[in-house]
């Protein structure tokens, strides 16, 4: 289940899934972009990687993919979840939150926060 690399396992499996060994970077992370096509450089720079690492996250990802792809999707499915059960749990709240009036001196900001909110639905309704 893990690579190892100079008798060390690069990946290894916290309570977080597949990691990549002395950091809290996920596979599953990873995968966001792999799944995207970005390339390696990239991945790796994003996450201040050592070529190591990257190497050793794309190497397991590639020779376990079936297995890794399931678990990224169940990680999705996780994430969308708890997405949308904290939209339920806070929609009163926000809704609370936005119709109350801009405090005193924040006048101006306001009228240009409500532009570009008007602006933007307007961008929305005409591509739909």
């Amino acid at each position: 289940m893990t690579l190892a690399s100079n008798e060390q396992a690069a990946i290894i499996r916290t309570e977080r899934g597949l990691t990549i060994a002395g950091t809290r970077i996920t596979l599953y992370d990873v995968m966001d972009y792999v799944t995207a096509q970005y390339p390696s450089k990239f991945i790796r720079a994003l996450f201040a990687l050592t070529d190591n690492q990257i190497n050793a996250a794309l190497a397991y990802i590639e020779a376990n993919r079936s297995e890794v792809e399931a678990e990224y999707q169940m990680v999705l499915n996780e994430a969308e979840e708890l997405r949308q059960y904290y939209e339920e749990q806070n929609r009163e709240l926000i809704a609370r939150i936005s119709a109350k009036p801009p405090k005193p001196g924040m006048e101006a900001a306001w009228e240009k926060l409500q532009a570009q909110k008007a602006k933007h639905q307007a961008q929305l309704e005409s591509q739909g």
